[in-house]
């Protein structure tokens, strides 16, 4: 789920496109909306149609800037493996350029915003 998310934003990016659209889903919303908030991203829009190709949840649309920012997105936590983390165990991504997003109880966040709210969870992806 996740990973199908990063790798079509890392194939848009590498193709050069300045959209993605991406079948939608609450997590993903909450990904995009960290990417946004952290400045990865120009903006997202959910487009609510059934008669669209993402079926009755939407599709996500991923705007990119015009400059890429993005240059690495890896995937975390698997199906097959879970990594979690308590908020003192959050890694520093490439040294507090990268950021981390985790699924935390109250939310999707960056590791910034899970560490200022002393919330831990599951680390999604690590993306600079």
């Amino acid at each position: 789920m996740v990973a199908d998310m990063l790798t079509r934003i890392r194939n848009a990016l590498m193709r050069g496109k300045t959209t993605v659209d991406i079948p939608c889903s609450k997590v993903k919303i909450g990904i995009a909306k960290v990417l946004k908030d952290q400045g990865y991203i120009r903006d997202y829009k959910v487009q609510k149609d059934k008669k669209l190709r993402g079926g009755p949840q939407g599709i996500l649309q991923i705007i990119f800037k015009d400059v890429p920012v993005l240059t690495h997105l890896e995937v975390v936590s698997k199906s097959s493996r879970r990594v979690y983390r308590g908020y003192k165990d959050i890694p520093m991504v490439l040294d507090g350029l990268g950021i981390a997003i985790l699924s935390t109880p109250k939310g999707i966040l960056s590791d910034k915003q899970s560490k200022e709210r002393k919330l831990g969870g599951e680390v999604l992806a690590y993306i600079w």
